[in-house]
């Protein structure tokens, strides 16, 4: 199911027809992520968002650019405002939005311009169930998620929960782009594992871009 086509970082592995994994693409800016990560958390800080069955999430969330990702009682949507806070989510960083375009490109999709970046936090023991990504008004923009921090696995699945599941170790630094005829696969993160990096500690820390309007 996957190809290699190059050893060690900077290789892209294609996954599916119009999914790829770009071995520690986002790496050689690390210090520039740290910072974006500090200074949007600060403005919006990380919650873990409540799911319309009343369920609280694992995952601490929050968001940086023109739309945000919410969830709660009233269900899954962007928005352009924090809704604890009533404000404009943090506005979307250069250097965040670059390395998207620039992945999406190596990957196949030329021109994409995020709008909306749902920042995730992972404790040990947090996961994120297998999950399709169809709240954005145009399917047609792929998905890019960044992964920072320790290590995890990322399930990859079909168009259907009950497909195979493909099981990627990602690092600090990889970065997995899915679009075209991937868009709307399943897929989700296993529950984390104990373990330490000098990015986040303990944590891990991903960064998804999308075009949400």
């Amino acid at each position: 199911m996957s190809n290699l086509f190059s050893n060690g970082p900077g290789a892209i592995e294609l996954l599916a027809p119009g999914a790829a994994l770009l071995r520690g693409f986002a790496a050689p800016h690390d210090a520039e992520l740290a910072a974006v990560v500090r200074s949007v958390s600060t403005a919006a800080p990380f919650r873990q968002m409540i799911t319309p069955g009343g369920f609280t999430m694992s995952v601490a969330m929050t968001n940086c650019g023109a739309f945000g990702w919410v969830s709660d009682e009233r269900g899954y949507r962007y928005s352009p405002t924090d809704p604890d806070t009533g404000r404009p989510w943090p506005a979307l960083p250069t250097v965040i939005a670059d390395l998207a375009s620039r992945a999406a490109a190596a990957s196949g999709f030329d021109g994409f311009t995020p709008d909306a970046c749902l920042v995730n936090r992972y404790a040990p023991g947090a996961r994120l169930t297998l999950h399709q990504d169809k709240d954005e008004c145009d399917m047609s923009h792929p998905i890019v998620s960044i992964s920072l921090g320790v290590p995890a696995v990322f399930l990859f699945g079909g168009l259907k929960r009950n497909e195979r599941t493909l099981r990627l170790s990602l690092a600090h630094g990889d970065v997995v782009v899915w679009g075209g005829p991937a868009r709307l696969r399943y897929h989700g993160v296993a529950t984390l594992k104990a373990d330490r990096h000098p990015f986040a500690g303990a944590e891990r820390i991903n960064l998804t871009l999308r075009r949400a309007r």
